[in-house]
């Protein structure tokens, strides 16, 4: 195995993750890594839009940009795109590395002029995209050590091989506090007391074979509210915002809803209120771990082992079936999973009520 080529220490970083948030949350590790290596240069990351106020907050951070996608007609388009890429220009970024292996993170990474740009070669023969770095590596990458969050290690595999690496790979957010301003008062405005206990719960999924039913979770939030005293808050896009009301429909004063209401870092700041996330296989349940939040996970046809957290403040809830997970798309790629439709409220609320029993024992928040 030959040793990782050193860089010449850079100044101006620029770090392109395209992904989704769970892969913007799961990036934190790679921020800090750079930072910590080069403490007098200055690290940016480019993400899609609106995930950009996600990483607000970052003290590592010097800048994030979003990408753009204009829309509309051809030289409105091409206005928009060029006014892009002179703003990349006018950066004088020297290093620029992209995290995926997408064709429009390649061309944005040349688009930036950096002297140094480092990305990964789709496949194992040569292509076009190999002509927009300076640097290829191969397409699938050592593995970290032992004791390396498998998520995270999906990005500190790259810069490994340019000798950057770091002890700590746990993910990690931070609540700009503009955000947590407008946190306490979105909950406020819902009719929550300031600084009272709460819950928050994800049921939504842009997958609907990933998601539990309904009825299910209603069930949850009246235990949640009589067992605990823990009122639940449900969060989740505009898309979601009209399940999120029939779901906490009938529940006053048990169960609000931020659904649709809240930007990404006010959602971060909502999470990080919380005692507790519930949810399933979707981006939420990564915030809330990188937050510090204890969190309990439904997963069906989907694979956790590669995302989880390894300690008891952080549960993955499964069916009991052998099936599980197929990485399907629902049973037969039905789109429908018999797992999740068979797994029982009394199954997903144990686990809950382990990790809160746990929180009062340890003098957590919640009782």
């Amino acid at each position: 195995m030959t040793s990782p080529a050193k860089l010449r220490p850079p100044a101006n970083i620029l770090l392109i993750q395209l992904g989704d948030i769970g892969d913007v949350v799961l990036t934190t590790p790679t921020i800090r890594a750079l930072k910590e290596s080069y403490p007098d240069a200055r690290v940016s990351i480019m993400v899609r839009k609106p995930f950009g106020t996600l990483l607000a907050g970052d003290p590592h951070l010097h800048e994030v940009v979003e990408s753009i996608k204009p829309r509309g007609k051809l030289f409105k388009v091409m206005g928009e795109y060029l006014g892009f890429a002179g703003r990349l220009r006018r950066a004088r970024y020297d290093l620029a590395i992209d995290l995926r292996t997408g064709d429009r993170g390649a061309f944005l990474s040349f688009i930036t002029g950096a002297a140094e740009r480092v990305g990964r070669r789709v496949g194992e023969q040569w292509s076009w995209h190999d002509l927009m770095f300076t640097r290829v590596l191969p397409e699938s990458l050592p593995a970290g050590p032992a004791g390396v969050h498998p998520g995270a290690d999906q990005s500190l595999r790259i810069i490994r091989e340019l000798g950057i690496d770091t002890p700590d790979s746990l993910p990690r957010l931070y609540v700009a506090p503009h955000d947590r301003e407008q946190g306490v008062a979105l909950l406020a405005k819902a009719g929550l007391a300031p600084g009272g206990r709460m819950v928050t719960l994800n049921p939504f999924s842009r997958w609907a074979y990933k998601e539990w039913d309904s009825g299910k979770w209603r069930a949850v939030i009246e235990w949640l509210w009589d067992q605990h005293q823990l009122p639940s808050v449900i969060i989740g896009s505009p898309e979601e915002a009209a399940a999120a009301e029939a779901i906490i429909n009938g529940l006053e004063g048990r169960a609000f809803s931020l659904a649709g209401k809240t930007t990404l870092g006010e959602l971060t700041a909502v999470i990080s209120l919380s005692s507790l996330h519930i949810g399933v296989d979707s981006a939420a349940p990564h915030m809330a771990a990188a937050l510090g939040i204890a969190t309990a996970t439904i997963h069906g046809p989907s694979d956790w082992r590669d995302w989880r957290l390894s300690d008891d403040r952080h549960r993955i809830i499964t069916p009991a079936t052998e099936c599980v997970p197929c990485h399907g798309m629902g049973c037969d790629d039905s789109r429908k999973s018999r797992c999740l439709e068979e797994l029982s409220v009394a199954e997903v609320i144990a686990d809950i009520d382990r990790i809160l029993l746990m929180q009062r024992d340890s003098g957590g928040q919640a009782t």
